[in-house]
């Protein structure tokens, strides 16, 4: 969903490509810095070959790369931005790291919350937002999508810096 505003607010298209994931070119601004928006078309857990492939392709290295994914241990409407680190039993990003051999890149964790009571962890992440989560979700991603362009923009440690700053 991230991607998809992202690429909206840039007027980019989507494209299938050869390595099973559709993706879209495009620049911050004109002038800017160059961004490729990947979606892999493969399960979420299985997003490691696709960010692979596509990092040879366009000659991505992995401190380039910037991983967006849901959070767990971040509350509901908050946006934050790491540097490497472990996987913290997601396993897309776990999928990721085995098949580029690192986990020196990128990640805006875009925070869900912790399930409530005794939900099974991937049960929760499964469900649909409620309707007060939808919302607020259009400002969540709209955050989300803004931390990539400033990652993109400024470095992820001037993004880093300005995106996890306390309010």
């Amino acid at each position: 969903m991230v991607v998809d505003v992202l690429a909206d607010s840039l007027g980019a298209t989507f494209k299938t490509h050869k390595a099973r994931a559709t993706v879209a070119e495009a620049r911050v601004r004109p002038g800017g810095a160059k961004i490729i928006l990947a979606k892999p078309m493969s399960f979420m857990n299985l997003s490691g070959q696709p960010v692979a492939a596509l990092a040879a392709f366009y000659d991505i290295p992995p401190e380039r790369i910037v991983a967006v994914h849901d959070e767990l241990d971040i509350p509901f409407d908050d946006v934050r931005i790491k540097f490497a680190g472990g996987h913290g039993g997601h396993n897309g990003l776990r999928d990721i790291m085995a098949a580029i051999g690192t986990q020196e890149f990128v990640r805006v964790r875009v925070g869900i919350g912790r399930p409530p009571g005794r939900q099974d962890a991937a049960e929760f992440v499964l469900r649909n937002f409620s309707s007060a989560e939808r919302k607020i979700l259009p400002h969540v991603l709209q955050a989300s999508s803004d931390a990539i362009v400033s990652i993109a923009d400024e470095g992820y440690l001037a993004a880093q810096q300005r995106v996890n700053a306390p309010a």
